[in-house]
């Protein structure tokens, strides 16, 4: 995996969507190397695979999950001299998984450490879909909100002042009608933007832990960081086995966790769309 450093660019023409259709690249499935790995995640039946397929050119790919049965899309891009690996997770409403296809994209956005979070939601069911947003906004910093069916929101008299909730979240959010290309252009330069590093986002964390219970999740952050020093995301794991998390207890117990802790995005992807 390649990086570069960040090339400025003309605040004028970066404003123009003009300008940032023509930097987009769409590569398919043509990855063999790549500068930064986005990730896709939100509930169900709020767009990603439309933004997945306008932003890679793909209608159809899907790769085996390492050492999993369920799938997961990916594809490609270029954009502003950088290249770009999407990989679209399978839809959850939370990172408390109950299923296989939420497990797995529990485990990306945990373990995976990709270099930007785009979280898709649906500007029709906001409250519902700001559950998934929260999660991942404990675990990085790297997130951009992307809201979108805002012409369905519009449709059903719903008035969405995204500028606010960027404040409130601290984090960007994109209006877009993805199925449409409208936002698209914006999204991309927000990407590119994280991506690179030049523009950093602070986001806003809900602080609910008691002093008794930062002490214990402190204490057992350590213990776990001793035994898996390559794990991110110590921290959230202590918390879900404070919690009585099975499933994490089970990793733990099964030594799934440092299978978790080694995975990395270069992995390959078995092509199963022939």
């Amino acid at each position: 995996m390649t990086s570069e450093a960040h090339k400025s660019h003309s605040p004028v023409c970066d404003s123009c969507p003009v300008h940032h259709a023509a930097n987009l690249l769409k590569l398919g499935v043509n990855m063999t190397d790549w500068d930064f790995v986005v990730a896709l995640a939100g509930n169900p039946n709020t767009g990603k695979s439309t933004v997945f397929n306008a932003l890679t050119g793909l209608r159809q790919h899907t790769g085996n999950w390492p050492g999993k049965t369920v799938t997961r899309a990916e594809g490609g891009f270029d954009y502003g001299g950088h290249r770009y690996k999407l990989v679209d997770l399978p839809g959850t409403y939370s990172l408390l998984a109950t299923t296989m296809d939420e497990e797995i994209a529990r485990n990306f956005i945990l373990f995976g450490q990709p270099d930007v979070m785009v979280v898709v939601v649906d500007a029709t069911r906001l409250e519902r879909n700001l559950n998934l947003v929260l999660q991942v906004l404990e675990i990085t910093d790297r997130v951009v909100i992307c809201l979108n069916l805002m012409d369905e929101a519009r449709r059903h008299g719903l008035q969405i002042d995204h500028r606010r909730l960027a404040r409130d979240l601290g984090v960007p959010v994109v209006p877009t009608i993805a199925r449409y290309g409208e936002g698209l252009d914006q999204l991309l330069q927000v990407i590119a933007d994280i991506a690179t590093g030049f523009s950093v986002s602070k986001p806003h964390r809900i602080q609910h832990l008691t002093p008794a219970l930062q002490r214990a999740v402190s204490q057992l952050t350590a213990q776990i960081e001793s035994h898996y020093p390559r794990l991110p995301n110590a921290r959230w794991v202590a918390l879900r086995l404070l919690d009585g998390d099975q499933r994490i207890a089970q990793a733990i117990q099964r030594g799934e966790l440092s299978t978790l802790s080694s995975v990395t995005e270069d992995q390959p992807v078995i092509d199963r769309s022939q």
